[in-house]
């Protein structure tokens, strides 16, 4: 299929791409260099995900992630500085060193967390929508989790109430078919995710989750949807990580030609050579782009070096209510 976009738009996916993608593979190295610790869940081979739904988003939309976020942080406009140095638990992060890899939030651009417990965005979500429903704003509360949150209570819970008073939530599964370590097929029963979401009367739809192109036509029809009043919408990205879980996991789970196959599908190289063929992308234009992604990963990490940490003083602050007793 014709990419339907100019080249300046196509660029600006490609490149937003790339800037997820040389982080990760920076943080990665950083994690191995101990200079960024505790967990850490990386996002390698996902990123025309976040890309796609979050360029058929507004300003004004609220977006909520899991755990793995760092891509949604930096594709939302949360600044590379800021989310580095949170990687690092220094004080200039965008959660104030507080919160690491997993916790990272920034209430100027509506990124509303990083949540480490399993389908712990999806009640937060659908709050969001109230609130909006409420106030009389026209947003968009854009909710990012994995297939395997579909087995939790609370998926199932904030999808009846969403559907029920008719919120304004887009769902965006990021379905990458291993929660954790253990495959679709063997934790949930209905392993057709739109059928699941279906029956609490809400549209649906799938999209290839390794084309930026076709997340990115699927969420600006789901997201229209939720913004002209409709209701919720359940979109279901198929997609999948090259890395482990986390950087803990061993990933003994997965055949490694399984791996091989899908990298084959890669966003970044499949959507890079489709502009190539249609002329709106030069290997000179990938390359430079490529520096200048390069260039902001080094800037960051620099930034993230030179930081400062949390003085003692200050490691009771916003543990307690102001005056009460510790």
């Amino acid at each position: 299929m014709t990419v339907p976009y100019d080249k300046p738009f196509a660029q600006k996916l490609l490149f937003d791409m790339l800037r997820i993608r040389r982080m990760e593979e920076k943080c990665a190295e950083l994690y191995g260099a101990q200079k960024i610790r505790g967990f850490l869940h990386l996002y390698i081979g996902e990123e025309a995900c976040v890309v796609g739904v979050l360029h058929a988003l507004a300003p004004e939309d609220n977006i909520v992630a899991t755990y793995r976020e760092h891509g949604h942080a930096l594709a939302r406009g949360v600044p590379m500085n800021a989310i580095m140095a949170e990687m690092f638990g220094k004080r200039s992060g965008c959660s104030g060193g507080r919160g690491g890899s997993m916790h990272l939030f920034d209430a100027a651009t509506r990124l509303y967390g990083g949540n480490a417990i399993v389908g712990g965005g999806l009640p937060l979500a659908v709050g969001l929508a109230l609130a909006d429903r409420m106030l009389g704003r026209r947003a968009v509360t854009a909710c990012f989790f994995g297939e395997g949150a579909m087995a939790e209570g609370a998926f199932h819970e904030s999808m009846n109430l969403a559907a029920l008073w008719r919120l304004p939530v887009l769902f965006c599964c990021e379905n990458n078919l291993y929660a954790m370590g253990t495959a679709l097929a063997r934790s949930e029963s209905q392993t057709d995710l739109c059928a699941k979401a279906a029956s609490y009367a809400m549209p649906t739809l799938k999209a290839d989750g390794m084309d930026v192109v076709a997340v990115h036509e699927a969420a600006k029809l789901a997201a229209g949807h939720v913004r002209d009043g409709l209701g919720p919408f359940f979109l279901e990205l198929q997609t999948y990580r090259y890395r482990a879980h986390s950087m803990f996991d061993p990933d003994l789970y997965r055949d490694k030609a399984e791996i091989e196959d899908w990298k084959a599908r890669g966003p970044l190289h499949t959507f890079s050579a489709r502009l190539k063929a249609e002329g709106k992308l030069t290997e000179e234009e990938f390359l430079a782009l490529d520096a200048r992604a390069e260039a902001e990963v080094q800037a960051a990490v620099d930034f993230a070096e030179a930081a400062e940490w949390e003085p003692v003083q200050d490691l009771l602050k916003d543990v307690h209510t102001p005056g009460a007793a510790p």
